[in-house]
C-alpha cells in the first residue's frame, strides 16, 4: 500500500448503484493510501458522487457544492471533486456555476479519479465525461470493509440504457447498455463466497438484457452453482424484457429471493404510449401472473409516477386499480418532474402542482394500506431470515431480511449476523415485521 495521501470524505446521492460506485472509489483510494473520514472539515479530498434522475436529488446535490465553498477558502489545498449523472449532466456548466470545483468525472470515467488526485499530477480545473466502449469501473472490487454488510456484496453486470423511456434521463447521462464479461462477473462472485458473503446482489439499469457472453438467465444459473452462495437478488428489470427463461429461474433456481423490483409507471395504456415503455396494462398483469405461477409466494415492488403530462383524473384511477390488482410490498412513488433533455421535457407539463401531490397522498395512502394487510398475512408464519445487524427499534432485538425482502425485527445475539435463522412473525408493522426465534 502506498504512503498516506491525506483523508477522504464521499457524500452520495441516489441510488444502489451510485452507493456501489461511492464503495468502489473508497476502495481504490485505499489502495493508494488514503485514508476515509466522516469529517469534512479533516478531509483532503471531498467527492460528491450525484444523481439526476430525480429533481429532488439533483437540487440536493448542487445545494451540498455550493456550500463546500467555504470548506475552500478554509483549506485551499483542498480537492473538491464531482462525480455521477449530475457530473456527467452540466459538465463544464458546473465549473462556471461552482467555480471552487476541482475535478468533473462522468459516469464512465470514475476508474481514473485516483490518478487524477495524485499530487501535482494535473492541471485543474479538470472536465472528463466522455462516454467510452466499457466502464472500466464496474471490474473493480469493493474491498470487504466498505461493504455495508459484510455477508452481501453487491455487484455490478451491465450499465447503461437503451430504452429512452420519455421521462428518463438515465440513457443520456449513464449512455448505452454495456455488459460486462460474465467470466469476470463468477470471478467476483466466486471472490466474495471465499470471504463468507452469502447474498449477491446484480446491478444494472435494466439487468434482464445483459449480454456479457450469455444470457441473464444463464448467468443467474452459474452463480446458482457457486458453494457458499445462499442467497441472489437483482435489480432492475424492464417489463417488456422478462424473458421466459428468466421467469422459469423462479421455478427452478431455490437460492434466487421471492422478490422482484418491477417498475410499472403508471396502469393507463395511453400513459404507458406516452412515456413509451413497451409495455400495457394487460401485459404487465399477465407478467405478474406467469412470475407467480412459477413463485407461488412472489413479493413485488415497484416505481411509480403521478401526474406525467396529460395524464387524466380516469387515468390516474388506473393507476390505482392496477395497484389494487397486484397488492405489491412497496412502491417508490413520485410526482413527475421534466428532466432536461428527454423526449418529456418538450411536453407541456400540465398536471397543476397541487394535484401531483393530491394523487401521490392517494396513491401512497392506498399503498400503506395494502403493505401493513400483506403484512398482517405473514403473521403466525416461519421465514428464514439472513440477520444484518442490530435493531434500530430495540436495543435487545437484531434484524434481518425474508426472501420476499421485508425486515424482520427479532430478539437475537448480534453474534449471528450473517446466518440465516428461522423467525416466526408475531407482529405486523407498517414497514417491517418482528417475530421470534423459532424452536
Amino acid at each position: 500500500m502506498c504512503s498516506m495521501k491525506g483523508y477522504v470524505k464521499i457524500f452520495t446521492y441516489g441510488c444502489q448503484m451510485n452507493d456501489l460506485d461511492s464503495q468502489k472509489i473508497y476502495s481504490e483510494l485505499i489502495e493508494r493510501g488514503w485514508q476515509p473520514t466522516d469529517d469534512t472539515r479533516l478531509a483532503d479530498l471531498i467527492i460528491l458522487n450525484t444523481c439526476t434522475v430525480r429533481q429532488k436529488a439533483h437540487e440536493k446535490a448542487l445545494s451540498n457544492i455550493g456550500r463546500l465553498r467555504k470548506n475552500k477558502l478554509d483549506k485551499p489545498n483542498l480537492k473538491i471533486v464531482i462525480t455521477g449523472c449530475v457530473a456527467q449532466e452540466l459538465g463544464q456548466h458546473l465549473f462556471e456555476r461552482m467555480p471552487h470545483v476541482d475535478i468533473i468525472l462522468g459516469t464512465h470515467q470514475l476508474h481514473r479519479l485516483p490518478d487524477l488526485v495524485k499530487n501535482n499530477s494535473c492541471t485543474y480545473p479538470r472536465v472528463e465525461t466522455a462516454f467510452i466502449d466499457y466502464i472500466h469501473s464496474m471490474d473493480i472490487v469493493t474491498r470487504r470493509e466498505f461493504l455495508e454488510h459484510s455477508h452481501r456484496a453487491y455487484i455490478n453486470i451491465m450499465q447503461g440504457c437503451n430504452n429512452y423511456c420519455a421521462y428518463c434521463i438515465v440513457p443520456y447521462v449513464r449512455g448505452p447498455e454495456i455488459s460486462r464479461p460474465a467470466e469476470r462477473i463468477l470471478c467476483e462472485v466466486e471472490h466474495h463466497a471465499r470471504h463468507d458473503v452469502k447474498e449477491i446482489f446484480l446491478l444494472g439499469q435494466n439487468v434482464n438484457s445483459f449480454s456479457g457472453g450469455m444470457s441473464f438467465a444463464e448467468l443467474l444459473h452459474r452463480i446458482h452453482s457457486i458453494e457458499g452462495i445462499e442467497r441472489i437478488r437483482f435489480t432492475t428489470s424492464h417489463p417488456k424484457d422478462m424473458s421466459t427463461d428468466l421467469i422459469e429461474c423462479y421455478a427452478t433456481l431455490p437460492k434466487l429471493c421471492s422478490h422482484l423490483h418491477l417498475p410499472f409507471q403508471a396502469g393507463s395504456d395511453k400513459v404507458l404510449a406516452r412515456m413509451n415503455r413497451g409495455y400495457t396494462r394487460e401485459s404487465y398483469l399477465e407478467l405478474i401472473d406467469r412470475l407467480r405461477k412459477a413463485r407461488p409466494d412472489m413479493a413485488f415492488s415497484t416505481d411509480a409516477i403521478v401526474g406525467f403530462p396529460d395524464e387524466t383524473p380516469e387515468e390516474f384511477q388506473e393507476t390505482l386499480d392496477l395497484i389494487r390488482s397486484v397488492r405489491f410490498d412497496v412502491i417508490y412513488s413520485f410526482k413527475y418532474s421534466p428532466r432536461p433533455g428527454t423526449k418529456a421535457s418538450d411536453f407541456t407539463d400540465d398536471v397543476l402542482l397541487t394535484e401531483k401531490k393530491s394523487r401521490l397522498r392517494e396513491l401512497q395512502t392506498l399503498q400503506n394500506s395494502i403493505t401493513l394487510e400483506n403484512h398482517r398475512a405473514r403473521l403466525g408464519t416461519t421465514y428464514a431470515v439472513l440477520v444484518d445487524g442490530k435493531s434500530r427499534r430495540s436495543a435487545q432485538q437484531i434484524y434481518g431480511r425474508t426472501t420476499h425482502n421485508t425486515i424482520v425485527n427479532f430478539t437475537g445475539d448480534s453474534s449471528w449476523v450473517g446466518q440465516t435463522v428461522r423467525v416466526r412473525i408475531t407482529r405486523a408493522n407498517q414497514n417491517s415485521l418482528t417475530g421470534k426465534i423459532a424452536q
